[in-house]
């Protein structure tokens, strides 16, 4: 991209230059549930449209979208900035979690849903965040997996096939 931009679109580039150094000066964490914007307060978490007993904990921005688009998800969240990774050098502590004890035990909460990645990391984070909000009495849920919908079982690996039959449901109607 950059070869492209210096060759053909020096315009372009300085463009890309003057918006990542408006977004470096502009762009901050908010106060409360930790994803990127320009307040200290993002327009999620100051919505009255959503279901402030409800928190979802994710580990980046990019998966708050991806929740935010199954337009099934009414509630606030928490984003970690990351996941337990010790071989990467994150520890639980360096993903200030004291912030998300703080939120979670607000008085408003009910409810954690924890929806990390199925990876060896998000289940370590989630096992990690489970076990430091469980004996504070908040409910504490997980986010399900299985089959995605629309898959064939064939494209499926045996991990995934073998969770999702563990998993399974009664079937209604």
């Amino acid at each position: 991209m950059a070869y492209h931009l210096l060759q053909r679109d020096r315009g372009g580039a300085q463009g890309l230059s003057d918006a990542l150094a408006h977004a470096l000066q502009t762009i901050r964490h908010c106060n409360k549930c930790n994803t990127f914007t320009e307040d200290d307060v993002c327009a999620r978490c100051m919505s009255t449209h959503r279901d402030p007993s409800l928190l979802c904990v994710v580990e980046t921005p990019v998966d708050m979208n991806m929740m935010e688009q199954t337009l099934s998800y009414r509630g606030l969240y928490y984003v970690l900035m990351g996941k337990i990774s010790p071989l990467d050098g994150v520890s639980a502590r360096s993903l200030g979690l004291d912030r998300l004890l703080a939120r979670a035990l607000d008085g408003v909460i009910k409810e954690v849903v924890l929806a990390t990645n199925y990876t060896n990391e998000g289940e370590a984070t989630a096992h990690y965040i489970a076990a430091m909000l469980r004996p504070k009495g908040v409910t504490v849920t997980r986010i399900a997996r299985g089959v995605p919908v629309g898959g064939e079982l064939e494209y499926v690996d045996s991990g995934t096939l073998a969770q999702a039959l563990r998993e399974r449901k009664t079937c209604l109607g």
